[in-house]
């Protein structure tokens, strides 16, 4: 009796000190295992890189984006290390295999991308022939499965089915003025008539993208003897601009219609567009068919190619041919969507490299969890307080 009390406390202590390291795994594992689920089911979070959504959201904002407002995608590339996207942390060695390709599905969402939505999504163009003609506007492009490409963030300006035009750096919508984001920001001329302090003036006021300039920056913005800055900011700041002393006037800068601008999508030769001046052209629409004609086979041609799940397809001579047949007409096999940067003139979006297929949609931007100034002179109040938990509209 006392032999068997004394061997069963012996595998009591064997098994205490097993379940002391199986309590360390499990607990990383369900960590890992749970970050993993939520990342996927859920929501994720992101930091803004570049400005192209200024003055909406800053380089340095930190964002939760929700999954479930659209409807959460199943992996196509499941052979990849859980936490990861493209590489293994701090390396270049990709952290994924595409032995496994894997048909997408989407879950339900609570509703579909509507026009105004600031949206995640993954960058159409990261497939393998796409840097000959994309690589002059995104110089690091590189191919990547469809759920790893590099995550973008923009506002949807157009949905499936609108016709959509920009006329004077206005967006029209089915041919109606769509309102323009609060926080906006375009490029301004400030003619003045002395040097400007920029930390006190511009810096003060978040203005972080100008340049001086003592010529002509554009014969119908300034005259010869005019000198003064080329800011790039909202409509509100530009016009507190004018209340200073030494600003003699503040002119928005837009491109004229019919100066045509290079590496524009979808580069058909015969339309003079430019960032300012662009379509009209109708997003397409899952079911809706299109005559091909050259100026079509232009604007939807990868979208046949490459996005609709279609094989044996090729482009050439503004003719669309599949398997060797010339096609005249096409239906479209899911939804595509229009995106734009709030910062209107810099921002590589839909203007230079095309449609948002649906399959490519991450999620939407939800609100602003911490904000980071990253200036390196700013030792001090990094932190910008007052985006902390800023809704974002």
């Amino acid at each position: 009796m006392i032999s068997s009390i004394e061997e069963l406390q012996k595998q009591m202590k064997t098994k205490q000190e097993k379940s002391a390291f199986r309590e360390w795994f499990d607990s990383v594992l369900f960590a890992v295992v749970a970050a993993t689920l939520i990342r996927w089911l859920f929501f994720s979070a992101f930091v803004i890189p570049t400005p192209s959504m200024e003055n909406t959201l800053l380089v340095g904002d930190y964002l939760f984006v929700s999954k479930l407002h659209y409807g959460t995608a199943t992996p196509v590339t499941p052979l990849q290390i859980p936490l990861t996207h493209q590489t293994i942390w701090g390396t270049e060695i990709p952290s994924y295999l595409e032995w496994i390709k894997l048909p997408q599905y989407r879950l339900p969402g609570f509703t579909d991308v509507k026009r105004g939505d600031v949206v995640v999504f993954y960058l159409p163009v990261e497939h393998p022939d796409a840097y000959q003609k994309y690589g002059t506007v995104l110089p690091n492009l590189r191919p990547h499965p469809l759920d790893l490409r590099s995550n973008y963030i923009k506002r949807c300006v157009a949905q499936a089915g609108d016709k959509l035009e920009i006329r004077g750096g206005q967006v029209y919508v089915n041919g109606k003025v769509e309102a323009n984001p609060l926080r906006m920001q375009n490029e301004y001329f400030v003619s003045t008539t002395t040097l400007v302090n920029e930390k006190n003036v511009f810096h003060k006021n978040g203005i972080t993208d100008y340049f001086r300039f003592t010529e002509t920056y554009n014969d119908s913005i300034a005259s010869n003897d005019e000198s003064g800055y080329i800011v790039k900011t909202t409509q509100a700041l530009a016009e507190k601009m004018k209340s200073y002393d030494f600003v003699k006037r503040v002119e928005p800068i837009f491109m004229s219609k019919g100066l045509k601008e290079p590496h524009l999508f979808p580069g058909y030769e015969a339309v003079d567009w430019n960032k300012d001046n662009y379509g009209p052209i109708v997003v397409p629409r899952k079911g809706s068919t299109v005559d091909l004609t050259p100026e079509n086979a232009a604007l939807f041609g990868e979208i046949i190619r490459n996005y609709d799940g279609n094989e044996g397809v090729s482009l050439e001579g503004g003719k669309i041919t599949q398997n060797g047949k010339v096609l005249e007409k096409y239906t479209f096999r899911q939804d595509y969507y229009f995106m734009m940067g709030d910062n209107r003139h810099n921002s590589a979006d839909s203007r230079y490299w095309g449609f948002v297929p649906k399959d490519h949609i991450v999620g939407k931007a939800v609100f602003v969890w911490m904000s980071i100034d990253p200036d390196p002179t700013r030792f001090f109040n990094k932190i910008r307080w007052d985006r902390l938990f800023r809704v974002i509209e």
